[in-house]
């Protein structure tokens, strides 16, 4: 299978739907490129008017199984011929039970977990604001810039990615402090990786500690191990570690939203394991339901102690959301390898454009959460405009592409992506880099 375009796009039945939806739907949605999807498969998406594309964005990081898995279609064909919704806050049903079983068995370095599902990421990142209060009696926070944790009121106060995410909607949750994410592409000359992620970590101590916020009135600290909105930012083992030991000296939560990194996203089930470092609290969504909206807030047992009544959702943990997420995680436990060794030859594939293309800067990130940044290769700045160009360009070749950060192209295709899919990409975004990314541009 490959792209095929065989309309101007948008298509005749594009163009209607999309006059349709411009005419009553609310205008602070983005819609990147005019892509009006009909149907999937595997990693292809159909629109309307039958062209083809190669999805390399799943949704943002969404459609971890691809499009139209067998093995999870199967298991939302059953859950829907018998009990759609019960409400798992007051009732019990045996997907919900099977579900939490399943993630609490993930991160084994947290030890023994309890879990409490959601409907999304942004309400996993609430209800964790709530749960780290709860059991420390403390009431601040502190998450960082270039952070994305979502667009409710408590996870906005968390961000700090893109200033249009915030303009006009404060005041914002009190007791929120940020600090800077260590950027090791930008470090100080003479500085090693582990050394920046380590100096980050003074920083918090030195300026943050003594002149902001007492670490003893921080409940929580938040950070995506892998930053996804801010620009697919990849930390040094040493920040990550170091915030575990700060957090511990300080009885603070560290808290890790693993919401577009989770799922085996880096080649790991959780980018905890990865690291190698243990949260106190671990958030996951997005890829959790291959496209069913799903979440959950997974803690230390200790830590998950608010009492009954005090925390609850109508349709957290919704049966046939529930039995997606099972067939999700089913699928992923046995990709893995093929997900690690898969991001590897996509890596190198990037890494060999970047030879050819100066304006690719930087190429990191693990597993399928890979990072492409374009910067002017004289001055090393942002390119104006340039993730939007190329993406552009991509879809009208028949290339899903997604942008994050100043100027950084995401790759974060369906899980399943294989060798076939990844030389389609190489091959069609060498050819757009070629033509819409020169020094000058």
């Amino acid at each position: 299978m490959r792209p095929l375009i065989k309309t101007a796009l948008p298509g005749p039945r594009g163009k209607a739907i999309i006059a349709q939806d411009e005419s009553c739907t609310s205008p602070s949605y983005i819609k990147e490129y005019p892509l009006v999807a009909d149907r999937g498969q595997g990693c292809f998406i159909d629109d309307v008017d039958g062209n083809r594309f190669l999805d390399m964005m799943a949704g943002i990081a969404v459609s971890s199984t691809g499009y139209a898995h067998p093995h999870v279609m199967g298991a939302v064909r059953e859950s829907l011929e018998k009990v759609w919704h019960i409400c798992g806050t007051d009732f019990y049903t045996e997907s919900f039970s099977r579900l939490c079983t399943k993630l609490s068995g993930y991160v084994p370095g947290m030890g023994k977990k309890r879990v409490f599902l959601t409907n999304s990421g942004t309400e996993a990142i609430e209800g964790a604001i709530k749960l780290a209060r709860f059991h420390t009696k403390r009431k601040g926070l502190m998450s960082f810039y270039g952070g994305f944790h979502g667009r409710t009121m408590g996870a906005l106060s968390l961000t700090a990615s893109k200033i249009r995410q915030r303009e006009h909607f404060g005041p914002f949750l009190p007791g929120v402090v940020h600090a800077e994410y260590p950027d090791v592409l930008r470090r100080p000359e003479g500085m090693t990786p582990e050394e920046c992620g380590l100096e980050a970590i003074r920083k918090i101590e030195k300026q943050l500690f003594n002149r902001v916020v007492s670490p003893d009135e921080l409940a929580a600290i938040f950070v995506e191990p892998i930053q996804g909105e801010g620009g697919y930012v990849v930390p040094p083992k040493s920040f990550l570690k170091g915030l575990r030991g700060l957090c511990d000296r300080h009885g603070i939560m560290l808290v890790f939203d693993e919401v577009q990194s989770g799922v085996g996203r880096t080649g790991e089930m959780y980018a905890a394991d990865f690291f190698d470092v243990a949260p106190d609290i671990l958030l996951t969504a997005k890829g959790l339901g291959s496209g069913l909206p799903i979440g959950a807030i997974i803690a230390r047992e200790e830590v998950m102690d608010w009492t009954r009544g005090s925390h609850g959702s109508t349709f957290g943990g919704n049966n046939v959301s529930c039995a997606a997420a099972i067939a999700t995680l089913e699928v992923v436990e046995k990709i893995l390898p093929e997900i690690r060794q898969n991001g590897e030859l996509l890596t190198s594939g990037l890494r060999k454009l970047a030879e050819r293309h100066p304006c690719i800067m930087d190429v990191r990130g693990p597993g399928f959460m890979i990072g492409m940044e374009l910067a002017d290769p004289v001055t090393k700045q942002s390119i104006p405009n340039a993730m939007a160009e190329l993406e552009q360009m991509a879809f009208r070749e028949g290339l899903l592409l997604l942008g994050c950060g100043a100027s950084t192209i995401r790759f974060a295709p369906p899980l399943i992506c294989g060798p076939h899919e990844i030389a389609i990409a190489l091959e069609i975004l060498d050819r757009c880099l070629a033509r819409c990314l020169t020094p000058s541009s």
